[in-house]
């Protein structure tokens, strides 16, 4: 049988969770709510499904706008405010922001290279560091939060890539922007830095730093952002990164042609327009933080605080048989480590069905 190569056997895939159909038939149940993936439980925005509905038959039988041209120019507009200019030329999309975090690996790593990240973060930065050959160097953690100083120190004569997840998966916290420009000083040149902000929208922070000002003064820099969160778009898979020209005409090269489809732009577009879904969003969140925070409270659990739409969760036990037992009340979350579980912050009926879950399976 034909091996692959060896840097590739090593890389552990990302595991999905089963549908939740094919769980409840397992299980025998009915009824479960998903609070595993960081998804809106407001689901798509409004404007975007009507939008869907504009599209004619012949549109879907030729192939999707391979510039993305109308989406980028809706982004540059909607982007250029605040003194800040972001050009189409500036902008690029992905089939989600994942495959942008692949484009960039592929683009700008290979053997011999290292890239630095923070442990734990987002899976997939590693993943696609190892799928080019490259080395994962990794930096733990400090008070839940990405430790931005050893960050800076973990980069040597090696290191092409740097991955800042902000705010972080799973944990939810962020860096300020006094603590991401001391970082971005100390950074040499040629070190691509890129900046996850798939959870931007939630952030209410007023220390949360402005990434862009980065790029509008020449940093190697490349900002990701996702229409699968807050839009409530993950199914239809589109994200968008900001960088450089030259950094984005290198990526391009690897792209692959029309790799968002007519649905996922002409959706993303008229999503971005709808204020009064992004606005529900936040207030949807908002109300089911500060619920989840007296509920655990009340329950002696822990919890990191949150800038995201999810809660990570320290624990005193072990994570699998919590899950095991939530998961057979109907109520789905993510272990994130052999003591950790992250749930997603859903609607007021989610919420208060994961507490009384978590009060039976927990003797509370």
């Amino acid at each position: 049988m034909i091996r692959p190569l060896p840097y590739v056997g090593a890389i552990k895939p990302y595991v999905p969770g089963k549908p939740v159909r094919e769980l409840e038939r397992d299980l025998g149940i009915q009824g479960s709510i998903k609070l595993a993936s960081n998804e809106n439980p407001l689901g798509a925005s409004p404007l975007a499904l009507e939008a869907l509905k504009e599209v004619e038959r012949h549109e879907l039988g030729r192939y999707p706008d391979g510039s993305g041209y109308y989406l980028k120019n809706a982004l540059s507009e909607r982007l250029s405010q605040g003194g800040v200019r972001i050009s189409p030329e500036e902008l690029i999309l992905g089939n989600g922001s994942n495959e942008l975090l692949d484009i960039a690996a592929r683009t700008f790593l290979g053997q011999g290279d290292e890239a630095v990240m923070a442990a734990p973060s987002f899976a997939v930065y590693s993943m696609a560091v190892m799928a080019v050959g490259a080395t994962s160097v990794v930096v733990p953690l400090r008070d839940y939060r990405h430790d931005l100083r050893a960050m800076a120190d973990a980069v040597t004569s090696r290191t092409r890539m740097v991955f800042i997840a902000n705010p972080n998966n799973p944990t939810g916290t962020i860096n300020s922007g006094e603590e991401f420009s001391q970082f971005m000083e100390r950074l040499p040149d040629g070190v691509l830095v890129v900046v996850d902000e798939a959870y931007l929208e939630y952030v209410t922070d007023p220390d949360y730093p402005d990434s862009l000002r980065y790029l509008a003064v020449g940093k190697d820099i490349l900002v990701l952002r996702t229409f699968s969160k807050a839009y409530g778009l993950a199914g239809l898979r589109v994200g968008y990164g900001m960088a450089k020209r030259e950094i984005l005409a290198e990526m391009n090269k690897i792209r692959n042609p029309f790799n968002t489809g007519t649905l996922a732009q002409w959706a993303a577009m008229h999503a971005l327009n709808d204020s009064d879904h992004l606005d529900r969003t936040r207030e949807v969140n908002e109300e089911g933080k500060a619920f989840l925070y007296e509920e655990l409270t009340a329950l002696g659990l822990g919890y990191v605080p949150t800038e995201a739409n999810f809660i990570y969760m320290p624990l005193d036990r072990e994570a699998g048989p919590l899950y095991e037992a939530l998961l057979r009340k109907g109520v789905i979350v993510r272990p994130m480590g052999p003591r950790e579980i992250r749930v997603t912050i859903g609607l007021p009926d989610e919420n208060r069905r994961f507490v009384e879950a978590l009060k039976e399976v927990s003797g509370l």
